[in-house]
């Protein structure tokens, strides 16, 4: 029996003149359609992920690609297919924001083609990755690095160790050389945030930059697991945590003390404790963090 829950994760850089305008239609359509998720609109574009039965989601994002509102805009929007067993998210927004994905350098523009770097398709990019002279970098954060990433001919991904986007441009002003580094590939979870850095690096004199089309997800996706470059589970921000190959959902569970991903071995160690604190954070909250976590746990105990 197929999972009752359809998953797409989105985004398109495009320009929005006025993306305000678009934001209370969207969103009744998006309830009305009973989805839920989060869509993200900004001068630069739109991004998020929603859920929600097969046919009703699938029907929204097909509208947004041809309805005339939207002036043709998300036509070639970038969309990844999943599933679910249980409802991803609680509630359905539409959400304005300054980017689609924060990143805080104003002046980098995906939305021109010459500014972003070459796109790889998830069929050619372990050729690429077999390029000893290719520095591959992870442009996600450090607890998704934590439980997956891409080995290359030079051994494991560049783990940029950045807690959020934000701290990105600041890893390549410390860490990378134009002229030093002269073939950079880069990865993320659905492409939105390799796009976002191609373009970051671009505009720094970056020549040969390249990243994965559609992201570890259509990797996972399309790519037949013993042919895999891929090793481990791949971070979504949803209540799955994680897919692996076929997007298949994996064991994680997230830690709501801290926000990391959990793994079987995680949660039977002692100092694990549901909704309080796990081995990598205890020891870390304060008093009134344990009693607020305890609060909490309790009431989800609840029901």
């Amino acid at each position: 029996m197929s999972a009752p829950f359809a998953v797409a994760a989105l985004y398109r850089f495009v320009r929005l003149p006025d993306p305000a305008s678009m934001q209370p239609a969207m969103q009744d359509r998006l309830r009305d359609a009973g989805l839920c998720g989060t869509l993200l609109l900004a001068e630069e574009g739109i991004n998020g992920t929603i859920a929600g039965p097969p046919e009703a989601l699938r029907g929204f994002v097909e509208a947004l690609k041809t309805d005339p509102q939207y002036g043709g805009r998300f036509a070639d929007l970038d969309v990844k297919w999943s599933t679910a067993e249980d409802k991803p998210f609680r509630k359905a927004r539409v959400r304005l924001k300054k980017e689609i994905v924060t990143m805080g350098v104003p002046e980098v523009n995906p939305g021109d083609p010459e500014n972003v770097g070459r796109y790889v398709d998830p069929d050619e990019w372990n050729r690429l990755l077999d390029d000893p002279e290719v520095v591959l970098i992870d442009t996600r954060n450090d607890y998704e690095f934590e439980i997956g990433t891409f080995e290359s001919a030079a051994g494991p991904a560049v783990n940029p160790n950045t807690h959020t986007f934000r701290e990105f441009p600041a890893f390549v002003a410390e860490q990378l050389d134009p002229g030093k580094h002269k073939k950079v590939a880069m990865f993320c979870t659905g492409g939105i945030r390799c796009e976002k850095s191609t373009a970051l690096l671009k505009s720094q004199g970056f020549e040969d930059v390249v990243h994965l089309r559609g992201g570890i997800l259509k990797y996972l996706e399309t790519v037949p697991e013993p042919e895999s470059k891929f090793n481990g589970a791949c971070f979504v921000f949803d209540r799955r945590v994680a897919v692996t190959h076929g997007l298949e959902e994996t064991d994680h569970e997230l830690c709501y003390a801290c926000g990391w991903p959990t793994t079987p071995a995680d949660r039977a160690h002692p100092d694990y404790t549901p909704g309080i604190a796990c081995p990598r954070c205890v020891g870390q909250h304060t008093p009134e963090q344990i009693a607020r976590f305890t609060m909490r746990q309790s009431q989800i105990a609840a029901g």
